[in-house]
């Protein structure tokens, strides 16, 4: 599943605040937090699938679009709202690209990193759905 999630926001006169909670607006117990900062609008990242991992993106600064893709079907989507998180709860190729100077793009997993989990060759996720 793909599933943009509404964050708990709340904005007054002095700007705003946004709520993030393992098990209650995140659906798994958060393990892991990285982000991705610095990035040049020109490059590409990710290239990868997971096999298990559960993860949420949320460009808490700037804008990045997240290319998905499930073997069958390619689809984009354009991260540029702190309020909303990407959730990825399936086995899918990921790429990020088009970073805008001032992304700052946080990640939330529901597990600690294990390399045996990442499946880096395109070939080889092909395989991988394919025999799931």
């Amino acid at each position: 599943m793909i599933k943009i999630l509404d964050l708990e926001t709340y904005c007054d006169e002095r700007g705003s605040l946004t709520v993030i909670e393992s098990m209650k607006n995140i659906p798994f117990d958060i393990k892991r937090i990285y982000y991705l900062f610095l990035n040049k609008g020109d490059v590409t990242r990710g290239k990868h699938a997971h096999k298990n991992l559960k993860q949420i993106y949320i460009a808490i600064s700037g804008t990045c679009a997240v290319t998905f893709d499930d073997g069958i079907k390619k689809t984009e989507i354009i991260l540029n709202n702190p309020k909303k998180g990407l959730l990825i709860d399936e086995v899918v190729w990921r790429e990020l690209s088009s970073f805008s100077k001032d992304c700052v793009l946080l990640v939330l997993a529901d597990n600690f990193f294990t390399k045996d989990d990442y499946i880096y060759d395109y070939s080889e996720f092909l395989n991988y759905i394919r025999s799931s």
